[in-house]
């Protein structure tokens, strides 16, 4: 273990922008060439105009730009050591921003005349392609926002599927794991299936007889994961498929976890009929924040395209590319339009960059960093894996388990995630709920991570466990070093408290 870096927060105090400025105060003025004409607003009904002025903050520029910087400087985000596990998360290259805000792309309007915007449209069907080689599927749509988007998608495609073929009174069931994305069951949910949810087992995963006893003239789809949240790749995924197919199932492969399998398996020769990526994650483009800019890329066979939901792209004769509704039989759209195409531009750029043999190395990457932390991380006193038993190496996260130092100290993962922020790095991933292994936590080192980052972070994890031993109230009042200490949470599940806007503030508060 090497000497942890000395790091503090900063800490300005710094108060909501609306309580900021002076009347008056303005970060531009405008000259106009002509006098405002105010009868415009009588355009407006009457019960559309504002009684009075909006109330917004009245700041210089440099007042403006100071209170994001102070912000910054106390919320670094991935300018530490963020090891998110579950879905991959890298560094967004800043070129790749640059481009998606030229006025080519940030300008365009999507009811524009598809030969207006051809370039921005080859992008989209040139990723397309691009996508079909790594999964070997027949052809993608960006309209999903998202992951869970997508698993959706794929049950209203699903219900489509077998409606077409006079089953869908019958085919009422979807068959998941416990290991799976929640969103796969969720959806599935939403989209008129019972869910069947499958137990793990001594190796790490469900056995083929637990699926083929749950497969019958019922089942819709198998919907997994491969590897799963705990980096488990389940080697009878191919037994899998076919013991669903023979059932008249179809596959649904969510590829959340692409990032340790990128070139090496393709969902289309494992025999799946559908997958999803996560472009917002596996290829390079940011994380999505509050339901922000996201894609769920979906791919399916040709069988399953007719239910594909518009607009698609076509090539016209003259090799133009034009847009056209979907079928008849198609599910109808999800989205507006196309869906994000910045975000498909950022991901088409960071794929271009990498090439074929740059995604073999980020994955031959990935699972050698996961598995070099794993060695280190299993030597801390408290600390285990979940399924100890099963030999295989984990592909590129392994999950953890701290319920022994919580046996031994009190200490939760909970309280170890506030300590860790102390030493500079992000709190670390720790499970999507219920938790059913104890105490979890998930990171996952991706192929962006130096080893001395890496180091630098398992360090942390050390330091907050020996302290959890030696010092536990130090490690329960944590974080020390931040810009906010340890808050209560006694509030959390109060409404009369929350203030998610300013109106809200004002009220309650003021």
């Amino acid at each position: 273990m090497t000497e942890l870096k000395k790091y503090q927060s900063a800490v300005w105090s710094e108060p909501i922008v609306l309580t900021m400025g002076s009347p008056g105060r303005r970060g531009q003025r405008f000259a106009l060439d002509r006098p405002v004409d105010h009868t415009l607003g009588e355009l407006l009904p009457a019960h559309l105009r504002r009684e009075k002025s909006v109330k917004l903050p009245e700041l210089s520029e440099f007042e403006v730009l100071r209170h994001y910087e102070h912000l910054s400087q106390q919320t670094l985000g991935m300018m530490g050591v963020s090891l998110f596990g579950t879905c991959t998360m890298k560094y967004n290259p800043r070129v790749n921003e640059r481009l998606v805000n030229k006025p080519e792309v940030a300008e365009v309007h999507p009811l524009q005349d598809p030969s207006t915007f051809q370039g921005t449209l080859e992008i989209v069907d040139s990723f397309d392609h691009m996508l079909r080689e790594v999964s070997g599927m027949d052809r993608f749509v960006f309209q999903a926002g998202g992951g869970a988007d997508a698993a959706y998608l794929h049950m209203t495609l699903t219900r489509a599927y077998f409606a077409d073929r006079g089953e869908l009174g019958t085919r009422n069931e979807i068959i998941t794991t416990i290991q799976s994305h929640p969103c796969n069951p969720a959806t599935a949910a939403a989209a008129g299936f019972s869910v069947i949810t499958l137990p793990l087992e001594e190796d790490g995963y469900p056995s083929t007889e637990a699926l083929r006893a749950a497969l019958s003239d019922r089942t819709a789809a198998l919907v997994m994961n491969n590897p799963d949240d705990i980096g488990i790749y389940n080697p009878r995924v191919k037994e899998w498929v076919d013991a669903a197919h023979d059932a008249g199932a179809l596959c649904f492969y969510d590829h959340a976890n692409f990032n340790g399998v990128m070139t090496r398996i393709r969902a289309r020769e494992l025999g799946f009929d559908a997958c999803m990526f996560m472009l917002h994650k596996t290829f390079g483009s940011p994380k999505s924040g509050s339901g922000g800019p996201a894609i769920g890329a979906y791919g399916c066979t040709d069988e399953l395209a007719k239910y594909l939901p518009g607009p698609l792209l076509e090539r016209t004769d003259s090799g133009a590319l034009t847009l056209v509704e979907g079928s008849d039989k198609g599910v109808g759209r999800i989205r507006e339009f196309m869906g994000n195409l910045p975000v498909v531009i950022r991901a088409y750029c960071w794929s271009r960059s990498m090439g074929i043999q740059g995604l073999r190395e980020a994955a031959n990457l990935s699972v050698l960093a996961n598995n070099y932390m794993e060695t280190r991380i299993l030597s801390i006193p408290g600390v285990s894996k979940a399924f100890p038993d099963n030999k295989l190496f984990r592909l590129e996260m392994t999950r953890y388990s701290l319920e022994k130092l919580t046996a031994d100290t009190g200490v939760t993962v909970l309280d170890i995630q506030n300590r860790m922020t102390d030493f500079g790095v992000d709190a670390p991933w720790l499970s999507h709920d219920p938790w059913f292994i104890p105490e979890p936590i998930t990171p996952e080192a991706g192929e962006l991570w130096s080893r001395e980052d890496l180091d630098h972070w398992i360090d942390a994890l050390a330091q907050s466990c020996e302290e959890a031993y030696a010092q536990p109230e130090l490690v329960k009042s944590a974080p020390h070093n931040q810009a906010i200490h340890k808050l209560s949470d006694a509030q959390f599940s109060d409404p009369d408290t929350w203030a998610t806007t300013w109106r809200s503030y004002t009220r309650k508060y003021q």
